[in-house]
């Protein structure tokens, strides 16, 4: 063990009162950063887990530039991300940031790799489900700007952009105040060409919607 770190080598770094500061695991990594020659002063500081030693040694090795994510209040699951990002030379500093979870890092990065226009998602109001919803109408060449809001569930936007996808006037039911299942007896009403207007009550609930418009389509 020959590797030398703050004119030490290995073997006599282990010995140190410094060394003895990380439990086990926080231990191995700084060893395999050394025996690597990675510059372990990235990671080698107490408020670092070793998970997240981990994500940073992953990197070094990889030799990306770990600073987007050697930060502790990361976790090693938005590192990963970050991580993975750099990996494929996205544009990281777009979600590098403590405040978005790791799912929603998720969502923006497979929009990056997609190309997409992310910004119209990236944004802390919006919850993992409902940036998957608008990724997901961004990769079909949706106008998304119809449901891109908060004040809509995952439920409701998927709805919206089912509707928008069959090429169906999604605005007639793009208000808050429906829930996914009257949004979607709506949706049926406008692709089967029944007057819809009948059921267009958010007081109603589903099954009355339901009714109606079968009853509309029965009589058509």
């Amino acid at each position: 063990m020959k590797k030398i770190y703050n004119n030490l080598s290995i073997e006599n770094l282990v010995k140190t009162e410094w060394f003895n500061w990380f439990n086990e695991y926080e231990q191995q990594e700084i060893i395999k950063g050394l025996e690597k020659n990675l510059d372990i002063s990235w990671y080698a500081k107490q408020e670092y887990s070793w998970t997240q030693m981990k994500q940073l040694r992953i990197g070094l090795e990889d030799n990306l530039d770990v600073s987007f994510y050697a930060n502790p209040e990361l976790t090693c699951f938005q590192m990963l991300e970050i991580y993975m990002g750099l990996r494929k030379k996205l544009n990281v500093s777009i979600y590098a940031d403590p405040r978005f979870s790791s799912l929603k890092m998720k969502e923006i990065r497979l929009g990056l790799r997609d190309h997409l226009d992310v910004a119209l998602y990236a944004k802390k109001d919006f919850n993992c489900l409902q940036m998957e919803q608008i990724r997901l109408g961004l990769k079909k060449n949706l106008n998304v700007l119809l449901y891109a809001n908060p004040d809509f569930n995952p439920d409701q936007m998927k709805e919206l952009r089912y509707g928008i996808k069959r090429g169906l006037d999604a605005s007639i039911y793009a208000y808050p105040e429906y829930n996914d299942g009257q949004m979607e007896e709506i949706k049926w009403g406008i692709a089967q060409g029944v007057d819809y207007t009948q059921y267009l009550d958010c007081s109603l609930t589903r099954i009355e919607m339901k009714k109606i418009r079968e009853k509309l389509l029965a009589n058509k």
